[in-house]
């Protein structure tokens, strides 16, 4: 289960940082869910 929840941290980090590099405020993505992170990445930068 730890690996896990690393798993998803490291997600969740590596998107944030992404779309911080795309222009949008970290405060605003920091309370996002990692389902939501990956929706607007998928909308703002094409991840799939």
């Amino acid at each position: 289960m730890q690996y896990l929840r690393k798993a998803v941290e490291k997600k969740r980090n590596y998107l944030i940082k992404l779309l911080q590099e795309y222009g949008l405020q970290d405060q605003k993505l920091q309370s996002l869910t990692l389902s939501e992170l990956e929706g607007l990445s998928k909308k703002h930068l094409s991840i799939k």
